[in-house]
């Protein structure tokens, strides 16, 4: 309890009006009694009321996180070492905000992120990647959106990469309301290795097996060497990859990617994925960045608002591009059924190439302007379009449980048709179901409550500047709940 200098206690204010003769002579007592507090009734309610407050004020402090201070030589130094009212609330709630755990961030050599950034141009065998790059990973401001969207959130918006959460994560991180500087007073331990990044030039030449693994088998190879993570095997390390789970599981030699996640000291650090294997416990599920970064709650409330009352001309759209070398290629067949609806009730953006790489201006406006968008399966189970077209306010179709209820659980509403419509694809392959009567049986008010739940769930979609919790803060919040239970449950293996 902090010392109040002057002060006596409660109980010692005011001892002699309770032991006056005259209210405890024993022959009078319940009479005088009975006239004392006849005359001073007002005065005993004062007495109350203060003393419950000394009482109120006593327990405040006394249960105040701030550390016994040293004694104080002079008042100067008394005002000096006190903090004001203000600050005392402010640490108490950074004491409750951080309660789930502390992060502390690896200083890691820079061959791991900011030498694969340097090398921008080289981290792709087509083209330059430091644009995409820029604006601490959100890429070119997308001025071509003006007449699109308000003029105010024209600076919020981005031509983002698809696989930047490596960068937007470590620039948060950096900044975390719960990071600290000495490994001994973590709970958490953040790796900032860029891997995908470090993978993504290896993965369509003719690499070599050591050319996809080795920074991966570096940055385990300098781990091992950390106490901390010798200490808990990595039970409390968190790193995040910036692409689908499936680019770092290589199981032979010459099948895809890296073999990263299946390297011995990656078994018990917990990975937030684009896309997660929903079978494997230390893989997360992340949302995939899209053009919109919100520099705080006005942004996103004013887009909120712009997107619930956008007039919206279609009833379903797709954005998309068939895959020839898949037989039975199903994005086919929802081309097929999206150009033959009836009176242009469906939109395409036909984003053969690399028409859509990025996002255009006319997939947001096909967004914006329809009920519901279809999205099939990309080239695995999820793609970046179902943040895309959930960003605009649209509801999104599945046609496969893995494309996002396997995936997100931590940023989509639990009950998954409360924003969203499954529809089996092999009734739709084999003509049983038309997309477009389904998507019709739905009344405008089902519509507009499904609509609803999307637009709820904007702000755990998007990765914004800090100035609104975002999808960067639940994932984070998340890992720290989950070493927290680890701990209390005592679920590790050695």
């Amino acid at each position: 309890m902090l010392p109040l200098s002057g002060n006596s206690s409660p109980a010692e204010h005011h001892p002699k009006k309770f032991k006056s003769s005259e209210l405890f002579d024993k022959k009078n007592a319940f009479n005088s009694l009975l006239h004392q507090f006849h005359h001073q009734q007002s005065r005993l309610w004062l007495l109350l009321v203060i003393l419950c407050l000394q009482i109120l004020l006593l327990f405040t402090i006394r249960f105040l996180p701030l550390p016994l201070p040293p004694a104080l030589s002079s008042s100067t130094d008394r005002l000096r070492r006190f903090p004001s009212v203000a600050v005392v609330s402010s640490t108490a709630n950074d004491a409750d905000e951080c309660r789930n755990g502390r992060i502390f961030v690896y200083d890691l050599p820079t061959a791991f992120n900011k030498d694969i950034l340097e090398n921008c141009d080289n981290l792709n065998p087509w083209s330059s990647s430091c644009r995409a790059m820029a604006n601490g990973g959100f890429g070119q401001r997308a001025d071509s959106l003006a007449g699109i969207i308000p003029e105010n959130l024209l600076p919020s918006w981005y031509w983002t990469d698809q696989f930047v959460t490596e960068i937007i994560f470590h620039n948060r991180i950096m900044k975390h309301k719960c990071r600290v500087s000495e490994p001994g007073l973590a709970t958490a331990f953040y790796i900032p290795f860029y891997a995908g990044l470090a993978v993504g030039k290896f993965l369509w030449t003719n690499s070599t097996v050591e050319d996809r693994d080795q920074h991966c088998r570096m940055i385990l190879k300098w781990l091992s060497d950390q106490e901390h993570y010798k200490k808990s095997n990595g039970w409390d390390h968190f790193i995040t990859m910036g692409r689908i789970t499936w680019d770092f599981r290589r199981s032979k030699d010459k099948d895809w990617g890296s073999e990263c996640i299946y390297l011995p000291g990656m078994r018990n650090i917990t990975r937030l994925l684009i896309e997660r294997n929903p079978w494997d416990y230390f893989d997360v599920g992340v949302p995939y960045p899209t053009g919109f970064h919100p520099r705080g709650q006005n942004d996103v409330t004013a887009w909120q608002d712009f997107v619930r009352t956008r007039r919206r001309t279609h009833l379903f759209c797709f954005a998309g591009a068939t895959r020839a070398a898949f037989g039975n290629d199903f994005r086919a067949v929802l081309l097929d059924q999206c150009r033959n609806s009836t009176a242009e009730k469906c939109r395409v953006v036909d984003c053969a190439g690399s028409r859509c790489t990025n996002g255009t201006t006319a997939i947001l406006e096909t967004f914006l302007s329809s009920d519901f968008c279809l999205q099939p399966r990309g080239d695995s189970f999820t793609r970046r379009s179902i943040f895309d077209c959930m960003i605009a306010g649209a509801i999104p179709v599945f046609f496969w449980r893995r494309t996002a209820y396997y995936q997100y659980e931590w940023f989509l509403p639990s009950e998954p048709e409360s924003y969203s419509v499954f529809i089996d694809r092999n009734a739709v392959k084999n003509g049983t179901a038309s997309i477009e009567a389904v998507l019709e049986r739905f009344s405008r008010e089902e519509v507009r409550e499904m609509r609803e739940r999307v637009i709820e769930s904007i702000p755990k979609l998007v990765y914004g500047t800090g100035g609104v919790r975002d999808a960067f803060d639940v994932a984070v919040d998340g890992v720290l709940r989950r070493f927290k239970e680890q701990n209390e449950w005592g679920y590790k293996w050695k």
